[in-house]
């Protein structure tokens, strides 16, 4: 026995989104067997936009029952029946998740008509139940209102019931094991089925090709499966405009980063968001207070008086100069790493000899924050970051010239590689962007002794 549902809702996401009203007709897979329909009072304001789109407005609810008034109805109307909707992860969780509100538990086995229709009727351009009812000549009226839509679904549902092959895929489908359900609609199980379990960098596009979205991954397949099951608003939106999901491999963190960055810059997906807020970038400066003691501080580079170090995180920034400030045994106080205090008391660094009570001459404790200001000037400017490849005997590398980020490449282990100029061959050139000077320098701190150092002249071999 089937339910095929249809729901209107005050909106297009999951959480928060409350049911306007609701159509089931039940089918016993020859005919419809009875029907259920009514309008809700979601209990909040029907945004204007849904009801320019639905017709349905606040006073055609204000005295229908709510969600609480008819739960009962809906599970024993649905009980022991295969739940089946054009889009189901959509209507499926918006009940589900308005029945688990009133601690009432909805579980049901889904079928999608949207994948099924894509199995069994293919090569149709568009897959909407408006398209699909108009090349099928399916009647569709009431267009955006329940009943209407749950109505065309069931005439859809019926053709489909009747195409060659159908049982097969029906049983397919309603495998347990089965990813169908959980895949968006409009993506076929190929798409998904072809994404490795490796470092790198994946793309969700639509219809057209177009770039929706850009994610890097350790694991591509795992995380993007993570898209599918999160419920939140953008996800859902996604995941429903998705047709196809393209990939490429890394090797590693670090140059899936850069890459997913790179990316993002090109593209610029409309549901990115992250990288498309401008970078504030912090710095590192000294100057030298009324008593003659020589301070370390950091602010926004912006207003810091001749800038020693770069950074592109108030955290990163902050991190190394507690570092630098305990390898040189300075003060916290005179760091900038604790404000308004007469005398340091870091929770941490317990390195300072005492300056900040006298206990020191300043000419020893400046002559330390000059060992450090020096160390801080005479970072290696010239790099080559050895990361794994994207197979067996393959190596990726980062390059760094004079500071800035050059691109990456990937060459195969046994290569030779002596001088600069053997490396340029395999280098794919790299925009060097506040977002990949982030990642590239966050990555620089953290990594410690395991950096290869190079000369213009001549490059460390990177095996």
């Amino acid at each position: 026995m089937y339910c095929i549902v249809d729901i209107e809702t005050t909106g297009n996401g999951i959480k928060g989104n409350k049911i306007t009203e609701i159509s089931i007709f039940k089918h016993d897979g020859h005919e419809i067997v009875d029907e259920y329909t009514s309008l809700v009072n979601p209990e909040c304001e029907i945004p204007y936009f849904i009801t320019r789109l639905t017709g349905i407005d606040g006073d055609m609810v204000r005295d229908a029952p709510t969600i609480a008034q008819i739960a009962d109805d809906i599970l024993a109307f649905t009980s022991d029946t295969i739940f089946v909707a054009h889009s189901v992860n959509f209507d499926y969780n918006i009940i589900k998740n308005e029945l688990r509100a009133l601690g009432r538990e909805f579980s049901r086995k889904k079928l999608c008509t949207v994948r099924l229709s894509r199995k069994l009727l293919p090569g149709y351009h568009s897959y909407s139940l408006g398209k699909l009812c108009s090349a099928l000549n399916l009647p569709l009226k009431d267009r955006h209102r329940a009943r209407g839509d749950a109505h065309a679904t069931t005439l859809l549902f019926e053709k489909l019931l009747h195409r060659e092959g159908a049982e097969k895929v029906f049983k397919t489908f309603l495998n347990a094991r089965s990813q169908e359900a959980t895949l968006p609609a409009a993506l076929p199980i190929e798409s998904f089925e072809k994404l490795p379990a490796k470092p790198g960098v994946y793309y969700f596009k639509d219809g057209k090709g177009e770039i929706l979205y850009v994610g890097k991954a350790i694991n591509i397949k795992k995380r993007v499966l993570g898209h599918f099951y999160d419920k939140a608003t953008k996800e859902v939106h996604l995941c429903r405009e998705t047709a196809e999901i393209d990939f490429e491999l890394s090797g590693s963190e670090l140059l899936a980063l850069l890459m997913e960055s790179a990316a993002i810059k090109q593209h610029y997906p409309p549901f990115n968001r992250a990288q498309k807020k401008n970078i504030v970038p912090y710095a590192i400066f000294s100057y030298e207070d009324r008593k003659g003691i020589l301070h370390l501080g950091f602010n926004k580079a912006k207003i810091a008086p001749k800038p020693l170090l770069i950074f592109y995180s108030p955290t990163d920034c902050r991190l190394f100069l507690e570092e630098v400030c305990q390898t040189y045994e300075l003060c916290p106080k005179y760091c900038h790493l604790q404000e308004a205090v007469d005398q340091c008391s870091h929770f941490r660094l317990q390195s300072c000899k005492g300056i900040c009570r006298e206990k020191e001459e300043t000419v020893d404790y400046n002559e330390r924050v000059r060992k450090a200001i020096t160390f801080i000037l005479q970072k290696p400017k010239d790099l080559i970051i050895k990361e794994k490849g994207r197979k067996y005997g393959e190596d990726a590398f980062i390059l760094i010239r004079d500071g800035n980020y050059s691109g990456y490449g990937f060459v195969e282990g046994d290569t030779p590689i002596c001088y600069l100029e053997d490396i340029e061959p395999y280098l794919t050139p790299q925009k060097n962007t506040l977002e990949c000077q982030r990642i590239v320098q966050s990555y620089l701190h953290k990594a410690g002794n395991e950096l290869i150092t190079i000369k213009l002249e001549q490059s460390a071999l990177l095996s």
